[in-house]
């Protein structure tokens, strides 16, 4: 796949849970995978603000990623692994962006 279109979640997280959200980053690269996408990485916080985290996925279009939100929607470790997240709150904020390659 040649990526035209590379996906960054921006998650603002409880630097107090950032165990339960570096878990909730481990559980993802099958389910992203298994659902269509390619998952380049999962950032955690580093030098800098403790509350802030990442992930790059690419696709090859805009189709491509509407598709892949279509079988996540359905996925079973997918629900699973937001419902926890939710439910011990490592997640506050979650934003998208979406940008092509130069």
């Amino acid at each position: 796949m040649t990526a035209v279109l590379t996906c960054r979640i921006d998650y603002t997280i409880d630097p107090r849970k950032a165990g339960e959200f570096a878990r909730y980053a481990a559980a993802w690269p099958p389910i992203i995978e298994r659902c269509g996408g390619r998952l380049v990485g999962y950032f955690l916080p580093g030098d800098g603000a403790n509350n802030q985290a990442m992930a790059l996925l690419d696709f090859a279009s805009l189709a491509e990623y509407e598709a892949f939100r279509g079988r996540l929607a359905a996925d079973e470790d997918a629900k699973a692994t937001k419902a926890e997240a939710d439910a011990n709150g490592c997640v506050l904020v979650e934003s998208r962006t979406f940008f092509r390659r130069a």
